[in-house]
């Protein structure tokens, strides 16, 4: 089968992905024939799949375009019809997204999807759930997820993303029913065109968006369309040779602190404030006039419980950033080391070659690697919950002692 049946429609959105749309897009058109009562053949389409793969590779627009494509009136994923595009919009009935507002998905959440789950599709060919972060399952939400996955309902698809199959991942149970789908890192190249066809970048900066990224797809739209995320990775970056006194580990430590704070500050404030307003529409916590305060009362509360959901949420993503931050660092950290080997391999940070080039000749390659793991523990401790600033602190620490 050729590449280029699958790399329209919905699958163009698959950046660097072919294999994975190759796979996706046959089980799409079995999936077609069942619900037409036709025969396939055993194994072409599942009731649950694992969609893995690095961070920014596109787990998710991976299982959102699979899912559009199971809803599409051809079964083809043509991305023009009105199952595929309530699907992409996120308004299609019959397809259920949980993407974890904090660090954890609950049991309760997942018992309600579930049964929704049970039901026969009302306006499309499947019921399907996509779970963007199946690593974020409570212990409870795994059990209750593996009952419906072990019995699956007629017509039910479930949509699984997670870091990797490995069981801190995804239990092994759940993973045994799965059947696997593993995203590779895009190229450069894969993502610097997207961005320039798909959002009218300059290709010039397209490209070192691209190049800078790590292969996440996401990180390179925003380093190329906003200036303030260009500026917090630059402030990163200064870190490593700039800790000279004992009073620059606190200094950066806090720049890397308050970088993550601003930079996940931005992302919620305008979604925060929107959440609130039409909830209290919602519940005519806005009203005037005689029998309103109940409804008030009952508003004020409701965005209790909202702000405390905004507040966990606002927790995982300072988190998420700061671990892009740490990404960020250790790559600079592997460059110095590949560059003082004398490796040829191309750089995580090429447009910091100089600043690369000057670690290497002033570090012994052993202490290059105890920085490195320095801040591979740090992520590690910060995803076990040790207090982010903690963390930092003991990781910046070991970056100037080396």
């Amino acid at each position: 089968m050729t590449e280029a049946p699958v790399l329209i429609g919905v699958w163009k959105q698959l950046v660097g992905q072919e294999p994975a749309a190759r796979l996706l897009s046959s089980a799409s058109t079995a999936a077609a024939r069942i619900v037409e009562n036709q025969p396939v053949a055993p194994g072409a389409m599942t009731h649950a799949w694992l969609v893995t793969g690095p961070p920014g590779s596109g787990r998710s627009t991976a299982a959102r375009v699979f899912a559009a494509a199971l809803q599409c009136g051809t079964g083809l994923g043509c991305g023009e019809c009105p199952g595929c595009r309530t699907v992409l919009a996120g308004t299609h009935a019959d397809v259920k997204l949980v993407a974890p507002e904090g660090l954890s998905i609950s049991v309760a959440e997942m018992r309600a999807l579930v049964q929704s789950a049970a039901r026969r599709p009302t306006t499309g060919r499947w019921q399907v759930v996509v779970i963007e972060d199946a690593d974020r399952l409570t212990e409870g939400a795994s059990n209750a997820l593996l009952k419906a996955v072990e019995e699956p309902p007629d017509r039910t698809v479930f949509l699984l993303c997670a870091p990797s199959d490995h069981p801190d991942d995804v239990s092994v149970t759940i993973r045994s029913r799965c059947r696997l789908v593993t995203l590779r890192t895009p190229p450069a190249e894969a993502i610097a065109q997207v961005l320039v066809e798909r959002d009218g970048i300059d290709p010039e900066r397209a490209r070192w968006a691209a190049s800078v990224s790590s292969g996440h797809v996401g990180r390179a739209r925003r380093l190329a369309t906003d200036e303030a995320a260009r500026q917090r990775r630059a402030t990163v970056l200064r870190i490593p040779l700039g800790l000279r006194r004992p009073s620059d580990v606190f200094t950066c430590s806090d720049q890397l602190i308050s970088a993550a704070e601003a930079d996940a500050g931005e992302e919620s404030k305008v979604r925060d404030e929107a959440e609130r307003s039409e909830l209290r529409t919602a519940m005519g916590g806005d009203g005037i006039g005689k029998g309103v305060s109940g409804a008030k009362r009952a508003a004020e509360a409701a965005v209790k419980q909202l702000e405390k959901r905004q507040k966990s949420r606002a927790t995982r993503t300072q988190r998420d950033t700061l671990d892009l931050a740490l990404v960020d660092l250790a790559a600079f950290y592997r460059d110095v080391l590949v560059t003082a080997s004398g490796a040829n391999a191309t750089l995580n940070h090429p447009d910091h070659a100089s600043e690369i080039s000057q670690a290497a000749s002033a570090w012994a390659p052993d202490s290059i690697l105890r920085r490195l793991e320095a801040v591979l523990e740090c992520r590690e401790a910060i995803d076990l919950n040790v207090k982010p600033r903690i963390a930092v602190e003991a990781m910046v620490t070991t970056l100037r002692q080396g």
